[in-house]
């Protein structure tokens, strides 16, 4: 398989991502479309290692973002249940009602 084609899946899967964090309104939906893009960045990653020969390094910096994005989802998900128990809706138009 050629790099063009990792790339363009890549490029596929951030375009989805961005889209859902921009349109989506429910917080969970817009955790997911975060997760997306991470994983974008995860076939970047890999697929540049692979084609330039040094795939050990891609590989630990793949892990270091999918150790991040773990804790970006329990940071969030507590974040969603905060919002849920205050509000009994998790529409993040409604986060603005949350200001002191």
């Amino acid at each position: 398989m050629y790099l063009v084609q990792f790339l363009l899946l890549s490029s596929i899967l951030f375009c989805i991502g961005v889209y859902g964090v921009l349109a989506r309104r429910n917080a969970v939906l817009v955790l997911m479309s975060i997760e997306l893009i991470l994983n974008a960045v995860n076939i970047n990653l890999i697929a540049f290692g692979a084609f330039n020969g040094a795939q050990i390094p891609a590989e630990v910096f793949a892990l270091f973002i999918i150790a991040v994005a773990a804790a970006e989802v329990g940071v969030g998900l507590a974040l969603v249940l905060t919002i849920y128990r205050n509000s009994k809706s998790i529409d993040l138009h409604q986060v603005d009602l949350l200001k002191g």
